[in-house]
């Protein structure tokens, strides 16, 4: 007799009234049959102090009803293994051991109710118990476990108790509960409903132990956590709720750990994966506010891949700027998340490639559009024309920062087309920005020290000088090696509203103090931008 047989029947041993979920407003129940009122009928006052009386007695969870449920599970977990190894090829024998197993899993849950206990769970071995049980013949009594340690580890339940908590998820960490985990849900089948709950539940135990200790996400790594999430995203089908988590879990992880990123491409090629997955999107939209939610999280996912240099050459390799750059001409909700992608991918040294492979794809054509207008009424309300203005400054930047010679003059080139229109573009963006860090900066006091001083600075980043940083460095290279004009018309414009190429200086000084020592080369460049400025 399979697990699937016996589902009914496990199933029927769960208890009758389980415990509200946080939040519930309501005492504990008011159940009409038990309390003797009639069905249907409005119970008196009498009845309701009567069953408010009856949940008083209930014995509360203290440390010796912790003990004595710990006991209950080691040896009905024992009568279990014992039963089985007897009765191997007589399931019916074993039954009854494993429903009795099932309800003291199921009376487990009343510890959830006080997490400063668990530190006993830890004493007393019960979490190596929990543990031994992910691996269960019966997917049944794992679902149910699985169930068990997603309430155990509820961020808000690990938040009322620290120590607890503390203890818990570092016993449950260190029996390699990510590992067990994947070998878990490695066995369900998720065409039926109990078994995909039981996965869903299994991705949220990972998500609360990642918010509770971030360096987790190594272990979703070494315990193969990361391939099999990757694995679940490639599977074809149709789009469900594990699907979701399993993206949204995939970006946690490869934005929390840097041994993520890095093996992304080793057993699997990750890179390859997420491009597959988004390449649905660039003519079509979502169908639904789940899969919006889906496609961004692939993108995000694939943000923080590309933080990882060398990652930059495995999404080249694998067409990533083709489909970014038909993403952009498409206009659909995927455009503006792929030029956030395209400025990941052109980055610092390590995108030249990318850089002059997008100027030979006849990207400008599709890049210079968006500098020229940011879109009044973004297709997703969670982006901003602050973001889009940020994003496609970064872009222009990289490619005039990376690109070869020759691309790097057809990159120059296009701010004379039009009139200028595109130097134009630059000075208004300069005066916009200047005014949102002005803005800024009349709010801020006298920093009295250097760590004041720094957060003012990054207030100021936030407030708009980052952007403001790209236009200058931008704006810079077009006047000192696009044609003349180019200059003449930026000191025209910027010198009718009251500025002149001294305030880009100044801002490119401001930018080129605060680079970091590793940032050699770019202080370099800015300090030459400045200098050719100034003659």
């Amino acid at each position: 007799m399979s697990s699937i047989d016996v589902r009914e029947i496990l199933r029927s041993t769960e208890p009758p009234e389980k415990r509200p979920r946080r939040g519930d407003d309501h005492l504990g129940g008011f159940d009409e049959k038990e309390n003797g009122v009639a069905e249907g009928a409005t119970p008196s006052a009498d009845d309701v102090l009567a069953a408010i009386e009856s949940a008083e007695e209930t014995p509360p969870v203290d440390e010796h009803s912790v003990k004595q449920l710990i006991l209950q599970l080691e040896k009905r977990i024992l009568k279990n293994r014992e039963m089985r190894i007897k009765y191997a090829d007589e399931p019916h024998k074993f039954m009854e051991s494993e429903m009795e197993l099932n309800v003291a899993i199921q009376e487990m849950h009343m510890i959830a109710t006080q997490p400063d206990l668990y530190e006993l769970l830890v004493q007393h071995g019960a979490v190596e118990s929990i543990l031994q049980l992910l691996v269960h013949e019966n997917t049944d009594i794992v679902a149910a476990v699985v169930n068990l340690l997603q309430e155990l580890t509820d961020v808000e339940t690990l938040g009322e108790s620290e120590e607890g908590a503390a203890a818990l998820v570092d016993a449950l960490l260190s029996g390699q509960l990510i590992g067990t985990l994947v070998q878990s849900i490695e066995r369900m089948n998720e065409t039926v409903k109990d078994e995909s709950d039981a996965v869903h539940n299994a991705l949220a135990i990972v998500e609360n132990v990642l918010d509770f200790r971030s360096e987790t996400a190594d272990l979703c790594v070494n315990q193969g956590l990361l391939t099999w999430l990757l694995k679940r995203i490639a599977q074809k089908g149709a789009f469900d709720g594990n699907k979701l988590y399993s993206s949204e879990l995939l970006g946690m992880v490869l934005l929390g750990a840097e041994s993520a990123r890095k093996s992304l491409t080793e057993k699997i090629d990750g890179i390859d994966v997420l491009l597959r997955a988004l390449a649905s999107y660039k003519r079509h939209d979502p169908s639904s506010q789940d899969e919006r939610e889906y496609m961004e999280n692939l993108f995000d996912a694939l943000c923080a891949a590309l933080m990882f240099a060398p990652n930059r050459q495995k999404f080249l390799d694998g067409e990533g700027l083709q489909l970014m750059n038909l993403m952009l001409r498409e206009r659909k909700q995927s455009r503006e998340s792929a030029l956030k992608v395209l400025d990941y991918a052109t980055t610092g040294p390590e995108g030249g490639n990318n850089c002059d492979k997008f100027v030979e794809i006849l990207g400008l054509r599709t890049l210079f559009p968006l500098l020229m207008r940011t879109p009044a009424k973004a297709k997703r309300k969670d982006t901003s024309p602050d973001e889009h203005e940020e994003h496609v400054c970064a872009v222009v930047s990289s490619l005039l920062r990376s690109c070869s010679e020759s691309n790097r003059e057809r990159v120059i080139s296009k701010f004379v087309e039009q009139d200028h229109a595109k130097v134009d573009r630059l000075v208004e963006l300069h005066f916009k920005y200047s005014e949102r860090v002005r803005k800024v900066q009349a709010k801020q006091k006298p920093a009295l020290t250097p760590a004041a001083a720094d957060q003012q600075y990054v207030d100021k980043l936030d407030g708009g000088l980052f952007t403001l940083q790209l236009v200058a460095l931008v704006l810079a290279e077009v006047c000192i090696n696009g044609a003349h004009s180019c200059r003449d018309r930026a000191s025209k414009l910027l010198n009718m509203k009251g500025g002149s190429l001294n305030q880009v200086k100044d801002v490119l000084i401001e930018y080129m103090e605060n680079l970091g020592p590793e940032a050699t080369k770019e202080k370099e460049r800015a300090n030459n931008l400045i200098a050719k400025l100034v003659q």
